[in-house]
């Protein structure tokens, strides 16, 4: 018995046929929009013309005329503003990229805190996320920046532990001087992170067919820790540092972290660790307590059963929301400028008090923002669907 084949679907461009009216009134509200953003543009520039204020994004190749006090790259007075606002931009990535990766080891360990037999454990981290999420997070960078800037000692009475200095100044410590060795040392790093993925997924084949557990944390980093010192041997071995010293009115030398950059990390992660272990600690509690107890009869004890049974199936609940944490400590970090912290919003106002090119320097840092944003949203979208539990 032959099943006939359904008649391809054709396409009516009638009036009568509903997906046409659909794309006829998107394409409507497209037009509306379009013509709705070119009136708002056209007439802000009309009305800057009539008042005398210039517009455009040419100032952008000017001479900035100001220092940054922080920065990665190096910046002077005598360089661009489009330089500036790079540097601005990097010193906003460096706390967003960091704050994302610290908050989720933070938040992570105190969700799954939250389900510890330990009473004391179970009510220290309720206590953390109960404080500090019900704080706003501008008082919290204010708070973190007074103690910093209030409590620490001068730089002539700085705690010493051994190279490492903390004071009003920030924390001082020392950096290696480059050489052939730590190139080296990345490469064989890059090539343990490698391997060590690579172990990992044949550890959960291993496991998925066999039930044996393997270790999933000791051994691949000590194939990223062994591959990174054979790299660096193979590289001579350079140890010279360039090592912070006392000088007579602040520490000099060597690498170091300012009372502002310390202050916006530790504020951002500390606030949003605690709604990123909320995420968790729900993700944990959808799963079934049938799978609790089925780890329990396979015999694995408590952390494996975590590891390796309750949070890889807690992920499709965990990462939709993780996702809107890590945007919100990205956009939080624009708060940074209340305690002087030089990231894009503080380069922004700086370059508008300027050049008076207010409607430009924003539009710089929303698109920079949206573009952040996006860039995130997009990275954990493609592992959300990579994390998924696939159907039969």
């Amino acid at each position: 018995m032959s099943s006939s084949a359904s008649p391809p679907k054709t396409k009516s461009w009638s009036w009568r046929s509903q997906a046409f009216r659909g794309l006829v009134y998107q394409v409507l509200a497209l037009i509306l929009l379009a013509l709705g953003l070119w009136y708002l543009g056209h007439n802000t520039l009309l009305n800057m013309r009539e008042r005398g204020i210039q517009s455009g994004y040419d100032f952008l190749l000017q001479t900035a005329g100001f220092d940054i006090g922080e920065s990665l790259m190096g910046f002077d007075s005598t360089e661009s503003y489009l330089k500036a606002f790079w540097v601005g931009l990097s010193n906003t990535l460096r706390v967003a990229i960091l704050g994302i990766v610290l908050t989720t080891i933070l938040g992570t360990l105190v969700g799954v805190g939250r389900f510890s037999r330990n009473a004391l454990v179970r009510g220290l981290c309720m206590a953390y996320v109960e404080f500090f999420r019900n704080i706003p997070i501008l008082l919290q960078l204010l708070m973190w920046y007074l103690l910093f800037t209030e409590l620490l000692p001068d730089a002539q009475d700085a705690w010493q532990v051994g190279a490492v200095f903390l004071s009003k100044g920030g924390l001082s410590f020392p950096v290696p001087i480059w050489a052939a060795g730590h190139a080296w040392a990345a490469i064989g790093l890059l090539a343990g992170l490698m391997l060590a993925w690579m172990y990992r997924r044949w550890a959960l084949a291993q496991f998925e067919a066999t039930g044996r557990v393997r270790s999933m944390f000791w051994v691949p980093l000590g194939l990223v820790l062994a591959l990174g010192v054979l790299g660096w041997l193979l590289g001579g071995a350079p140890t010279a540092t360039r090592a912070p010293i006392k000088g007579e009115f602040a520490i000099e030398e060597g690498g170091a972290l300012t009372p502002e950059f310390m202050a916006v990390l530790l504020g951002l992660v500390l606030y949003t660790a605690s709604f990123v272990a909320e995420v968790v600690r729900a993700g944990i509690q959808s799963v079934a307590r049938g799978q609790s107890e089925a780890a329990a009869a396979l015999g694995l004890n408590r952390n494996q059963e975590m590891r390796l049974v309750m949070l890889p199936q807690a992920l499709r609940v965990i990462i939709p929301p993780m996702t809107n944490q890590y945007l919100n400590l990205t956009k939080n970090s624009s708060l940074a400028v209340a305690i002087g912290y030089p990231d894009v919003v503080s380069i922004a106002n700086t370059a508008i008090n300027q050049t008076g090119r207010a409607v430009e320097c924003i539009s710089i840092v929303m698109l920079i923002y949206l573009t952040t944003s996006l860039l995130t949203s997009g990275f954990m979208n493609w592992y959300n669907a990579r994390a998924a539990i696939k159907e039969r």
